[in-house]
């Protein structure tokens, strides 16, 4: 959503939109801080994933960045991209070789997208440059 958009989006949505991002920025960022803690149960996490545990610091930045852009509103789509990516591979995680069910990880992603949705026009101003090659 640009800023043209929200404000012109009713109230309602705009603070919807909000609870959303900030319910979002608290999760990545609770989770995200246990991984860069090395928390045990995030350390068995992702010596069970098997990528070793750099992913794990990557895998918590990634987190705790993207909970921070998230209340930014100039960053809050391509934060909400990011994250989504994130939560797709956590949801694969869990159907290949972590146990426990996926749906935690597929809540986030869903949720995620739906803020994406809400930016898009800020997000396709700022890919047309890129993807059309022009200003």
């Amino acid at each position: 959503m640009s800023a043209t958009e929200v404000s012109e989006a009713p109230r309602w949505r705009r603070l919807g939109l909000w609870a959303v991002k900030a319910l979002l920025a608290a999760s990545f960022a609770v989770a995200g801080g246990a991984k860069l803690a090395g928390l045990q149960p995030m350390v068995e996490v992702f010596d069970m994933i098997g990528f070793g545990q750099w992913f794990r610091y990557l895998t918590g930045t990634i987190e705790l960045a993207g909970a921070a852009a998230l209340l930014l509103p100039a960053l809050a789509g391509f934060a909400a991209l990011l994250l989504a990516a994130t939560m797709v591979g956590a949801t694969l995680a869990h159907l290949t070789v972590l146990p426990g069910s996926p749906l935690p990880a597929a809540v986030l992603l869903a949720l995620c997208l739906l803020v994406a949705s809400a930016h898009r026009s800020a997000i396709e101003a700022a890919a047309k440059p890129v993807f059309l090659g022009r200003d």
